[in-house]
């Protein structure tokens, strides 16, 4: 089987391997306060643009948004969101265990707007029983977002606006960052996300790590006895330095984000085939992540080779799924899929491709 599921399916880089081959039998200090964090930490400073931002390591993206999230809010407080959004469908109600509720907006192809903050503050601040209510004090946001979309610099901006007038926390979860950074479109930069974010992260478990985010804290507020909650929640390693020697191998030489471009020009190749196939998408996007719509036939006959991820059905016939490239796709993969495409919609034995895409994926 060839697995177009996840962009996490395989170990890690093996430049991030050897080099955790090269440290394994140094001595350091445990809990992330060794010489290897430290260096990850200087090279992740200075690809921000700014040495006064905290740099902790974590073992998991679940770990960090919860942690993220329970350091900025007090017991009363929630987290602004799509209704879309990883914290909201995808992590078993963690950040709700930390106490917080997640609020969700509608989302258009995954992403939210500086209106609809302003809207929900504004609903929540005026409706007469306002401590009543979870308090709005965190707007969380992915980028790309669960449907490969990206938020642009000036939608960015404008959130970020919208935060600092209303007194808001502005949180991007970058587990996918590097896909998103080099994606074709993509106008925002690791300075432009530390001058307009309080937090966010860079994800490594998708992207060429074999486990670990690197969380970004511009905000001194969310920073203070931040490694306490990471203790508490389990974000902590004892082996601290295995986060740290791998940020520090994906940092070295851009490795990063030469291996999330390389993903995200396999993943190209494959849409621009697929629209050449005038097959449709759930949603348009230039990441690394495709949502294209084709009907039941054809995508059983594909699951006899390939895994992928079922997304929505359509309609009776059809079916949204994601196709996934990663760091480690092997682009004879990508010519293999698009060869077995080619030739089941140009065998005449399924139904047309005639569906309506619905709106508001």
């Amino acid at each position: 089987m060839i697995y177009f599921n996840n962009d996490y399916s395989e170990g890690c880089h093996p430049k991030v391997l050897a080099r955790l081959i090269e440290t394994n039998l140094t001595q350091t200090l445990g809990y992330g306060e060794d010489e290897y964090c430290a260096a990850a930490a200087a090279k992740i400073r200075d690809k921000c643009g700014r040495q006064d931002i905290a740099v902790h390591f974590l073992v998991g993206g679940t770990q960090a948004n919860l942690t993220v999230i329970d350091a900025a809010l007090r017991p009363h407080q929630g987290a602004l969101g799509a209704d879309t959004a990883h914290i909201n469908v995808h992590e078993t109600g963690a950040v709700e265990a930390t106490g917080h509720k997640v609020l969700g907006l509608p989302h258009q192809d995954g992403k939210i707007t500086a209106a609809q903050v302003a809207e929900a503050v504004h609903a929540h601040r005026t409706n007469g029983a306002t401590e009543h209510t979870v308090q709005p004090k965190l707007v969380y946001i992915s980028n790309p977002t669960e449907l490969g979309t990206l938020y642009t610099l000036s939608e960015l901006e404008a959130l970020s606006e919208v935060c600092r007038e209303l007194g808001l926390y502005l949180f991007v979860d970058g587990a996918r960052l590097g896909y998103g950074l080099e994606a074709k479109g993509n106008d925002v930069t690791l300075p432009d996300l530390a001058r307009l974010c309080d937090v966010f992260y860079i994800g490594g478990t998708k992207v060429g790590a074999l486990f670990g985010e690197a969380v970004v804290i511009m905000n001194p507020a969310i920073n203070e006895d931040f490694r306490y909650l990471i203790k508490q929640h389990g974000g902590m390693l004892a082996k601290g330095r295995l986060l740290g020697v791998q940020f520090d191998a994906l940092m070295e030489d851009d490795l990063y984000f030469k291996i999330a471009a390389q993903a995200d020009r396999l993943a190209d190749k494959l849409r621009d085939h697929m629209k050449e196939l005038s097959i449709p998408f759930l949603v348009e996007s230039t990441t690394n992540q495709l949502f294209p719509i084709l009907p039941d036939e054809i995508l059983n006959k594909l699951s006899e080779k390939y895994v992928f991820s079922e997304q929505e059905r359509v309609d009776e016939g059809h079916r949204a799924v994601r196709f996934c490239t990663s760091w480690a796709t092997k682009e004879e993969n990508i010519d293999a899929l698009c060869a077995d495409l080619t030739a089941l919609l140009h065998s005449g034995a399924f139904v047309q491709l005639d569906v309506t895409v619905p709106k508001n994926s």
